[in-house]
């Protein structure tokens, strides 16, 4: 587990939702890449994901080496220039809101939205640093937004998981 504060793993590994489980083997190679994996089943009736599916797949992954069957939605995501873009206003509103400078900060939050509607880290991680609730209002709003645009992105370790 890691706590990424400034994303920079999540943005090297093509991670922009919580929560995301990479797989990484003995030779530092990335056996599977992101797919959202819950440890328990707080969020269950949530996110409609089981958590003991991807508990069972990674102890077959650890016994017999075995990998989960593909559900066609495996893919690192590399970024687009807007989503780069994104991130770096996302990462100087981050710095400008923990320096205390909250209105200059929103302006960076504002255009990393633009840039990038539907990425997670930036919708939602930013609320904290927004001042608002990250299960609150604008969360269930962009949940909405997400969802009408079909839910993008990688999908969950749980096959049959609506995606």
């Amino acid at each position: 587990m890691v706590l990424d504060r400034e994303h920079l793993l999540g943005e090297l590994y093509g991670i922009y939702n919580v929560p995301t489980v990479i797989w990484i083997d003995e030779d530092n190679r990335i056996a599977r890449p992101p797919v959202i994996a819950p440890g328990d089943d707080m969020f269950r009736d949530f996110t409609n994901i089981d958590s003991s599916v991807h508990h069972d797949q990674l102890r077959a992954w650890v016994r017999s080496g075995s990998l989960p069957a593909p559900t066609g939605r495996e893919q690192i995501m590399l970024p687009t220039d807007d989503e780069q873009l994104a991130r770096l206003e996302r990462r100087v509103g981050a710095y400008l809101a923990r320096e205390g400078h909250a209105e200059r900060a929103e302006v960076h939050f504002a255009r990393a939205v633009e840039y990038a509607p539907m990425d997670w880290t930036i919708r939602r991680g930013t609320l904290p640093l927004r001042g608002d609730d990250p299960f609150g209002e604008k969360f269930f709003a962009f949940m909405g937004e997400w969802t009408e645009a079909g839910q993008p992105g990688y999908g969950s370790a749980d096959p049959n998981a609506p995606s």
